[in-house]
C-alpha cells in the first residue's frame, strides 16, 4: 500500500490562513498557528460588532434628534412622547436626516409632537419634505407649484411604465407592447 502525504493539503491551508491574515500586526501574520488563532478572534469580533454597529447608529440618530429638539425647546424624551401620542410613526434616522437637511419641516414636526403633548392635534398626514408621512399635524400647508411643461429630457427619465401611463391617457394604441423609444416618439 502507497503512503498518503498531506504535504500538499497542509500548505494549502497555512497558505489561506495566512492570506486571510494578511496585514495582521506582528507574528499574527507571519506564523499559522497563532494566525489562525487571531482569526478565529477576528471572526467573533466581526459578528458582534455587526450588531453593535446597529446600536451605535441609533445612538448617533437619537444625539442628533436631541441636539434639533434642543434647538426648538423640547427634550428628546418629550418629543418622542409627544409624536407617539399624535401618531406619527416616523423613525429616528428619518427624523435625524430631517434634522440635519431641513431644520424648517423638523421644526413643523416639533410644532406636531407638542401639540400631541397638549392632545390637540388632529389625526390627518403630515406633509414632510413632499413625501407623505401618517401622523398627525395641526395645520397642513402643501405648496402647489405650477403645472410644468414635460421637455424631452422630462420624458426620457420618466420609467417605461409611466410612459405606458401617460401613453394610455393620450389614448395612443397598442402602447403596452411598445418599447420606450417607439413611446418616447409616440408621445412627441
Amino acid at each position: 500500500m502507497t503512503r498518503v502525504k498531506n504535504g500538499v493539503t497542509t500548505k494549502a491551508r497555512h497558505k489561506k490562513v495566512l492570506k486571510a491574515a494578511k496585514g495582521y500586526f506582528g507574528s499574527k501574520h507571519r506564523l499559522y498557528k497563532t494566525a489562525k488563532e487571531q482569526l478565529m478572534h477576528s471572526g467573533q469580533y466581526a459578528f458582534r460588532d455587526r450588531k453593535q454597529k446597529k446600536r451605535d447608529f441609533r445612538k448617533l440618530w437619537i444625539t442628533r434628534i436631541n441636539a434639533a429638539c434642543r434647538e426648538n425647546e423640547i427634550s428628546y424624551s418629550r418629543f418622542i412622547e409627544g409624536l407617539t401620542k399624535a401618531g406619527v410613526e416616523v423613525n429616528r434616522k428619518m427624523l435625524s436626516e430631517i434634522a440635519i437637511n431641513d431644520p424648517k419641516a423638523f421644526s413643523e414636526i416639533v410644532k406636531t409632537a407638542k401639540a400631541g403633548l397638549e392632545g390637540k392635534a388632529k389625526k390627518s398626514e403630515v406633509v414632510v419634505k413632499n413625501e407623505i408621512v401618517k401622523g398627525t399635524k395641526k395645520e397642513v400647508k402643501e405648496e402647489k407649484a405650477a403645472p410644468k411643461k414635460e421637455t424631452k429630457t422630462d420624458l426620457s427619465s420618466l420609467s417605461v411604465a409611466e410612459l405606458k401611463e401617460m401613453a394610455s391617457k393620450k389614448g395612443i394604441e397598442g402602447a403596452s407592447k411598445m418599447k420606450k423609444a417607439e413611446l418616447l416618439e409616440a408621445l412627441k
